[in-house]
């Protein structure tokens, strides 16, 4: 129960810091660690695990019980419409042998009451039951490990999505600024005869484009941050905005550590190979303690006599069981062979896929950062040209056409250093969660 109190006070203490101290943080732009540790606490999924462990917990206490005394209480009334019949040897009587003699014995009332005691000594089977026990608290505990984990890596994907989306943004609302100068000056030139109306109508055109693809962006990260609070476990009325600043991690190498898939594959070894044996053994004997105390009543409710009568009875013994054949003990043994042998490959296959998926992610953290600066200069580069453009425009020695061929550069230079971030991210969070780094 102390794993649920300590859930449940950092419960409390992080609505304490949301929703009383919330005018301050929520008018802020959230960190990603922010995001990270609300979705932590709040989130329905990781609410639902962490119930899951107290369950797993309370089933270990449920298997541990089965080698707890037992005692039961039992009462009985029997009234006898016919007495049974007994046949008894004439030889007994000074009769000839091989003749009976059927008999009525007994009477009508018969009333017992009795306290029964069982322990178990040895029981192959309770024993494995709390093995098993044991073994799924912990992968209780693992599954809710792999749960937080790609918490951590659903809101940090969805963070850094709006953080792109924001600067993509930016961008609109740079080059809807240099469209509309350009159309004030286009349309002074048109009043003054020095440039044709359809001049006019391609940047009108170039800016209604801008206006359409920013409505459009806007909705996208509305979308993204409706999912993040979703994830958060936030009302979606909640108010939520990101930081601009993109954070590109670090540039060290992360320190693989053995994936929780691949724990989780080692765990449910040992529940494989704990039930396979638990079978074998199921051929051993089970030996228990008994121990009985009761009382036996018999009456007789008629003439010339009638009573009712009591009398003690209790004993004390051992009682063992033994299975001469159990036909489908070694089919199960054969199946218990084969899933092992199945969770072996399994095992294999999640390490060279994890191997697989952190060399992928390291060649293309690797390339994106190269890519970085040098998309990065390409965007200065074309406001440079852009610019140059926008002058010759003026001087008479370039045309609309030669302005929106340096916007569009422009664009595509912004576009393609959004996309070599958006790689350089996905990537460095692919490798981080591939490692086992992403909690850290």
């Amino acid at each position: 129960m102390k794993l649920v109190n300590a859930h449940t006070q950092k419960y409390f203490l992080l609505l304490f810091v949301i929703f009383f101290l919330g005018g301050q943080v929520l008018a802020q732009s959230w960190s990603v660690q922010q995001c990270i540790d609300t979705a932590l606490v709040l989130n329905k999924n990781l609410e639902i695990g962490k119930n899951n462990q107290v369950i797993s917990q309370l089933k270990r206490h449920e298997a541990k019980a089965n080698l707890l005394p037992k005692a039961t209480l039992n009462a009985d009334y029997r009234y006898f419409t016919n007495l049974p019949y007994q046949l008894l040897p004439l030889s007994v009587f000074n009769g000839p042998e091989g003749l009976y003699k059927e008999a009525q014995f007994g009477v009508p009332h018969n009333i017992e009451a009795n306290i029964q005691l069982a322990m178990p000594l040895y029981n192959p089977q309770i024993k494995g039951a709390i093995n098993a026990a044991e073994i799924a608290t912990e992968l209780s505990t693992l599954q809710y490990q792999k749960s937080e984990e790609q918490i951590i890596f659903e809101v940090t994907n969805l963070y850094y999505n709006a953080q792109i989306l924001q600067h993509q943004l930016i961008f609109i609302d740079s080059n809807s600024a240099n469209v509309n100068r350009l159309l004030m000056n286009m349309k002074l030139l048109r009043e003054q005869g020095l440039a044709k109306g359809t001049d006019v109508s391609k940047l009108q055109l170039q800016g209604e484009q801008l206006f359409t693809q920013k409505n459009l962006i806007n909705s996208k990260l509305a979308q993204v941050l409706n999912g993040l609070r979703f994830l958060m476990g936030l009302p979606l009325d909640t108010p939520l905005s990101v930081q601009m600043e993109i954070m590109q991690g670090e540039n060290a190498n992360y320190s693989a550590i053995p994936s929780l898939d691949s724990r989780i594959a080692k765990m449910q070894n040992r529940m494989l190979t704990n039930e396979l044996n638990t079978l074998r053994k199921s051929k051993l004997p089970t030996v228990s303690l008994m121990a009985n105390y009761g009382i036996t009543g018999f009456g007789y409710g008629k003439q010339p006599e009638p009573f009712l009568k009591f009398f003690s009875v209790g004993f004390i013994g051992v009682q063992a069981s033994y299975t001469i054949w159990n036909g489908t003990s070694r089919v199960q043994i054969a199946e218990k062979k084969m899933e092992l042998q199945n969770n072996d490959i399994q095992l294999a296959n999640i390490q060279a896929q994890y191997d697989l998926m952190i060399a992928n992610a390291s060649l293309q953290k690797s390339a994106s950062e190269q890519s970085i600066n040098t998309s990065s200069q390409q965007i200065e580069l074309a406001k440079t040209v852009y610019q140059q453009t926008i002058l010759q425009q003026k001087q008479g020695t370039a045309t609309l056409t030669d302005i929106l061929l340096a916007d569009n550069a422009l664009r595509e230079a912004q576009q393609n250093y959004l996309n070599v971030i958006v790689e350089y991210l996905k990537a460095d969070l692919d490798l981080k969660k591939s490692s086992g780094s992403i909690k850290n």
